[in-house]
C-alpha cells in the first residue's frame, strides 16, 4: 500500500462519522445504502396496496374512472412532472458535487432541489383547491357535486383513491424536503466531505424515489381514458 493511500485508509479509519462496528467508511456506507433500498422496496408495496386498488376499481368502473378523470386539468400535473424531473437532475447534480467535495455546488444544488419541490406541493395545493370549489371531495360531510349524477357514486371512489395517492405522495414530499433542510445544515457545518457524502447518496435515492412515484401517478390518475368523454 503506497503512503498517499495508507493515509487516506487512516483517515477513514478515525473519521469521526464512522460507527464503531464497522471497519471503514466504505463499509458503512454500502450498508447504509443497502438499508435503504431495504427500506425503498417497503415503500413500493406500502403504494403498491393503494394502485392495485385502483386498478381494480377502474376495471369495475372503467366508464366513471374515465369522467372522473377528465374532470382533473392536465396542465397542472404535466407542470409538476417536469419540476420533478428537473428535480431529480438537481438531486443527483447536489450528489456528484458531495462526491468532489464542491461544498458551494452541494448547497446550491440542494435549495434548487428544495425550491422546485416546494414548488410541486404548490401546484397542487391548487389543484387541491380547485378539486374543492369543484365539489369534488368525497367525505368530510361535504356534499359531492359531480356534473354527470349517474357516475357520481362510482366517482366518488376515484376520487377517493385520486386524494389518497397523491395526499400520501404529498406527505413524502415533505418529508423529502424535511431531509434536504438536515442535509443543508450538515453541508454548512461541514459534517459532510469526500469521504463522508454517504447521507446525501441516502437522500437523493429518496427523492428520486419520490419522483418515480409520480411518473405512475400521473398518467394513471391523469391521461388514462380521458378520450372517452373528451376526444
Amino acid at each position: 500500500m503506497s503512503n498517499a493511500a495508507s493515509v487516506a485508509h487512516d483517515e477513514q479509519q478515525h473519521h469521526p462519522r464512522l460507527a464503531h462496528h464497522f471497519e471503514s467508511l466504505e463499509q458503512q456506507t454500502d450498508s447504509s445504502l443497502f438499508g435503504m433500498w431495504i427500506f425503498l422496496a417497503t415503500e413500493i408495496l406500502f403504494f403498491g396496496g393503494a394502485l392495485m386498488a385502483y386498478m381494480i376499481y377502474r376495471r369495475w368502473y372503467p366508464d366513471a374512472f374515465a369522467l372522473a378523470s377528465s374532470h382533473i386539468a392536465i396542465l397542472p400535473g404535466a407542470i409538476n412532472t417536469a419540476v420533478l424531473i428537473i428535480s431529480s437532475l438537481t438531486m443527483a447534480l447536489a450528489v456528484h458535487a458531495a462526491q468532489t467535495g464542491e461544498r458551494g455546488k452541494i448547497l446550491f444544488f440542494i435549495v434548487v432541489t428544495m425550491i422546485l419541490g416546494a414548488a410541486f406541493l404548490g401546484i397542487k395545493g391548487y389543484e387541491y383547491y380547485e378539486k374543492y370549489a369543484e365539489g369534488f371531495i368525497p367525505g368530510l360531510g361535504l356534499e359531492f357535486r359531480f356534473p354527470e349524477p349517474e357516475y357520481a357514486k362510482n366517482a366518488q371512489i376515484f376520487f377517493s383513491i385520486y386524494f389518497v395517492l397523491t395526499g400520501l405522495h404529498a406527505l413524502h414530499m415533505i418529508v423529502g424536503l424535511g431531509l434536504m433542510t438536515w442535509m443543508f445544515i450538515w453541508v454548512k457545518d461541514g459534517v459532510i466531505d469526500t469521504q463522508y457524502y454517504a447521507p446525501i447518496e441516502i437522500v437523493g435515492l429518496y427523492w428520486h424515489f419520490v419522483d418515480i412515484v409520480w411518473i405512475f401517478l400521473f398518467p394513471l390518475l391523469y391521461l388514462i381514458g380521458r378520450h372517452v368523454h373528451h376526444g
